[in-house]
């Protein structure tokens, strides 16, 4: 197993090789993704590999995704230290104790208990005080608390739900997420402007399904969206 020193090295090179290399370029981003430490985010068996660029099992049939897919929606979504943001699939928590470090305040929602308690206490650990985690259907996003400066979904929806798009800032609030099913999901950002929506397509992706109301059914299977 790799020492601290050595997973430090790791951290730099996936930052040098696997983002800056492919143009990312926020330097508070960077500064984030140097400083997390992405393999306490992964289970034992896979800490080893994980600056690797390609996501990774976390149990319950999810993944964590590849450092470039993170590092490429939350540059796109350009956060400032006072945006409050809605995560809807925490997952490991990596994402979120990325969007902790940029932004003013996160609400993270994620349907499987198991994985919600993990991440929370990984965060916790790291220090981050700004965040608020939820156990439901991340679909339907959490009216109580919009509207918010930005939405990050991280599980592949079949169309853009109406309820999310509803939730945004309508002073320039933006929204990323990946839409499609298992074959082909295409990464989107919307943008709201009062009641104006405009959509801008970024690229081709795969994620797991995003289960719910406003999402795919509970049978739906999730090895066969990501590879």
């Amino acid at each position: 197993m790799p020492t601290s020193c050595e997973y430090a090295r790791l951290r730099s090179r996936m930052v040098a090789e696997q983002l800056v290399k492919r143009g990312i370029c926020d330097s508070r981003l960077l500064d984030a993704m140097r400083s997390l430490p992405r393999h306490q985010f992964v289970p034992e068996e896979h800490k080893p590999r994980a600056y690797e660029d390609r996501p990774l099992p976390i149990g319950a049939r999810q993944t964590i995704s590849q450092p470039y897919i993170v590092a490429f929606m939350t540059e796109n979504l350009r956060l400032q230290p006072q945006h409050k943001v809605l995560e809807i699939g925490t997952g490991s928590g990596y994402q979120t104790a990325i969007l902790c470090h940029l932004a003013g305040y996160v609400y993270s929602i994620e349907r499987i208990s198991r994985l919600a308690k993990m991440a929370g206490e990984r965060i916790g650990n790291l220090g981050y005080g700004n965040l608020d985690i939820h156990i439901g259907d991340g679909s339907q996003g959490l009216p109580d608390q919009a509207p918010f400066d930005r939405i990050m979904v991280t599980a592949a929806a079949p169309r853009l739900p109406d309820v999310l798009r509803a939730q945004l800032n309508p002073r320039g609030g933006q929204l990323i997420l990946p839409i499609g099913d298992a074959p082909a999901q295409e990464l989107q950002l919307i943008t709201r402007a009062g009641g104006r929506f405009t959509t801008r397509s970024l690229l081709g992706c795969r994620f797991v399904p995003l289960i719910g109301r406003y999402g795919f059914d509970s049978q739906t299977d999730s090895a066969s969206f990501v590879s």
